[in-house]
């Protein structure tokens, strides 16, 4: 299976050299040529299986001749051994809660796989690699976490200083080893126009860097996974179709579920929830993208996005083109959207709303990322009456613990901690603040990693 550019300029690369490179050497992001499909008499066998026995069998269906069988089984039974848990709302409406890993987010299904499988090649190649990743929030500490430790990777973070929870960044300044943390005085987008801007430098080719935000599309991969594993659990009949709730940011975890319904499972609608950074609904309304710079700065701040790299992919997956910078060369089939996807936006008011009345109505804790999926689902069931007997799933991306300071808020408790928080306040940070901007960003790489 061969992987093109989604600006249409680089040459079609493997898997392996996807997943190590990052971004295509036109700045575009890799895409598989063919997304393999799957039948409805395997779908049905998932039933049956265990997480990381769907995990296998959805992954091998894209690495097949990429890694032996009992390569990628083991890879995918270490990555996965905590529990996805499917809880009940209210009469056919669930939370898939994605906050039961090692950081407590849904960035720890990619990042711990992804991981996993680089550094499987890497020790094949006897090879060290440079992974360069901006955070708005969860994916720094699930990439930390997931690559702390290893011998032939280092990782630089780039966050926004003033807009990740304290929580969300101990869970990457106290690491230490391998893993470097900047905070960028400035937004998420800088932060990743500061990352892409590295790949693309031709003074720093030398430093072997990749990703590992869901510009990799080792990234994407192990998030289709997850929209089978909750189709498998909670549906009652074959070809049963569902609707998805996906909170979306950077828009990686929406892609993982398009990836899934064009491989074939069955999803009657996906629900786009975005908090006030609403490029993407406004785009579904105005047939015009416009990007938001800088980003709003929202309660869910690691959806504080003003142009979702994933949009590119999801522009391509409809038969247009659009560049890194967000303009559309070619328009994607906007009726095919519109079909598949109901897009909204969510201001914060709604959001803090939400938590209070989804807790205090059903006895579900939502935190502010969560809140907007479910905001959104019950604005699409609002407006959409004849759909409120339909399965739907709303993802619930992170734990509520780590947003304290909202929850104590708007709830008056304070969530307990998972494992994976504890005694994080005792523990030293290592943190080095910089400027937005390039030049110095560029003089620390190379000294550091020269």
């Amino acid at each position: 299976m061969l992987y093109y550019s989604t600006n249409l300029k680089a040459r079609k690369v493997n898997f392996r050299e996807a997943l190590l490179q990052g971004l295509a050497e036109d700045k575009g992001l890799y895409m598989p040529e063919v997304i393999p499909t799957i039948s409805s008499e395997e779908i049905n066998s998932l039933r049956k299986m265990d997480y990381p026995g769907i995990a296998y069998t959805i992954g091998r269906k894209f690495l097949y001749e990429e890694i032996p069988d009992a390569d990628f089984q083991r890879l995918v039974d270490d990555a996965y051994d905590y529990a996805v848990p499917l809880e009940k709302v209210v009469d056919n409406r669930y939370l898939m809660r994605l906050d039961q890993g090692p950081t407590a987010s849904f960035k720890d299904f990619a990042a711990r796989l992804m991981g996993r499988l680089m550094q499987y090649y890497l020790s094949q190649e006897n090879r060290k690699l440079l992974i360069l990743t901006a955070t708005s929030g969860d994916t720094g500490s699930a990439i930390a976490n997931a690559f702390y430790g290893l011998d032939n990777i280092q990782v630089v973070v780039l966050f926004p200083e003033k807009e990740v929870t304290p929580r969300q960044r101990k869970q990457m300044t106290t690491l230490g080893k391998n893993i470097c943390v900047i905070s960028i005085d400035g937004k998420f987008d800088d932060c990743q126009a500061l990352v892409k801007r590295a790949f693309t430098d031709p003074d720093l080719t030398h430093l072997d860097m990749s990703s590992a935000n869901s510009i990799n599309i080792g990234r994407l991969i192990p998030q289709t996974m997850y929209y089978f594993y909750a189709y498998s659990k909670l549906t009652q009949m074959d070809g049963e179709e569902v609707v998805f709730s996906v909170p979306s940011g950077n828009f990686g975890d929406l892609m993982g579920g398009l990836i899934a319904k064009k491989m074939g499972l069955p999803v009657y609608r996906f629900v786009v929830a975005t908090n006030e950074n609403d490029e993407f609904p406004e785009f579904l309304m105005s047939g015009e993208y416009h990007v938001i710079s800088p980003s709003k700065n929202c309660i869910s701040s690691a959806m504080n996005v003003g142009h979702p790299s994933n949009v590119a992919r999801l522009i391509a997956m409809y038969d247009g083109v659009m560049d890194e910078t967000g303009k559309i060369h070619k328009m994607p089939d906007l009726n095919k959207i519109k079909q598949d996807m109901y897009s909204i936006s969510i201001t914060d008011k709604e959001t803090e709303k939400t938590i209070e009345e989804t807790y205090k109505q059903y006895g579900a804790l939502l935190e502010p990322h969560g809140a907007v999926g479910w905001a959104g689902l019950n604005h699409y069931l609002a407006d959409n009456p004849s759909e409120k007997q339909r399965l739907c799933i709303s993802l619930e991306t992170a734990h509520p613990a780590k947003f304290p300071e909202q929850i104590c808020e708007i709830l008056k408790l304070d969530p307990a901690l998972p494992p994976s928080l504890q005694n994080l306040d005792e523990k030293e940070e290592h943190i080095i603040p910089m400027p937005n901007d390039y030049s110095e960003f560029h003089n620390f790489l190379t000294k550091r990693y020269r």
